[in-house]
């Protein structure tokens, strides 16, 4: 008699601890667990940590709720200026409701990888070129506006959308480069001309300066001079002002009327040269 008590009590516990093997299951922290019961979802999602179910009767699927980084694969479209481009992207995304994207939709991460290429060659035939290639946080905005409305249904929030790279054909990246060398140069020839209507109007106040003070001009060429001659290998050629030559012929003039002549012979060529005023002097 004790014996078959201690048999059906070791069946008991045996039967007890393959139940209790069947109903067992851990959610991780990053999961949440949806509970099936003859088919039908049974309560809320199961949190992380140690559960039991009923066996044979619940099944329960895990549902990760980790963030889903899922690359775009590249999507080729015709602008609206009429440029064909091959752009690709990637979308960030997380299950916010377990039982939704079960439930609602059959593969949630298939259904928001087509949503986002569809979307994608939207976004394509309605931007410009240029849109695509210096706004891109504008048209990565929009995407994600275009993403998240269908996803939301299916307990999917999408947490960013990216443009990674714009492929263009050879011909219009030839034409970009031309057309950036030729907006440079204009803005050099730009440049150029500003500096030289400045520099022009220093030099007629330069030159208004040094119509006031005569000798300005002079030291001016005295300091032009010291400047060339630095060179040693340089060949120096030197204008000679007008106002100088008047100048030493009014210091003649003035010798001759004081009828000093210590016997040292005078410039008298540059006096020939200027004008014949002085008949007696040639």
């Amino acid at each position: 008699m004790l014996a078959e008590l201690l048999t059906a009590l070791a069946a008991l516990v045996a039967a007890g601890a393959v139940y209790a093997s069947a109903a067992a299951r851990v959610v991780k922290q990053y999961e949440r667990g949806v509970v099936f019961r003859l088919g039908r979802v049974t309560g809320d999602a199961r949190g992380p940590g140690f559960t039991m179910v009923t066996p044979f009767v619940d099944r329960m699927h895990k549902v990760n709720m980790q963030v889903v980084t899922m690359p775009i694969p590249a999507q080729e479209g015709i602008t609206r200026d009429n440029v064909t481009v091959r752009v690709d992207a990637v979308v960030y995304f997380r299950v916010v409701d377990p039982t939704s994207a079960l439930v609602t939709v059959e593969d949630y991460k298939f259904a928001v990888s087509q949503m986002a290429q569809t979307s994608l060659r939207s976004i394509i035939g309605k931007s410009d070129l240029d849109d695509l290639l210096s706004s891109r946080e504008k048209l990565n905005q929009g995407l994600e506006l275009m993403i998240d409305s269908p996803a939301i249904g299916w307990g999917v929030q999408i947490d960013r959308v990216e443009i990674k790279d714009v492929s263009l054909p050879d011909t219009m990246k030839r034409s970009m480069a031309r057309q950036a060398e030729a907006d440079r140069e204009r803005r050099a020839r730009i440049i150029n001309a500003d500096a030289e209507l400045q520099a022009s109007k220093k030099l007629a106040e330069a030159a208004q300066q040094m119509e006031a003070t005569p000798s300005a001009l002079q030291l001016r060429l005295l300091q032009t001079i010291v400047a060339v001659a630095a060179e040693k290998n340089s060949t120096l050629v030197l204008p000679f002002p007008v106002e100088l030559l008047r100048f030493l012929e009014r210091a003649q003039d003035g010798g001759h009327d004081g009828g000093s002549n210590d016997g040292q012979d005078q410039p008298r060529h540059i006096h020939l040269e200027r004008t014949p005023e002085h008949p007696a002097d040639a």
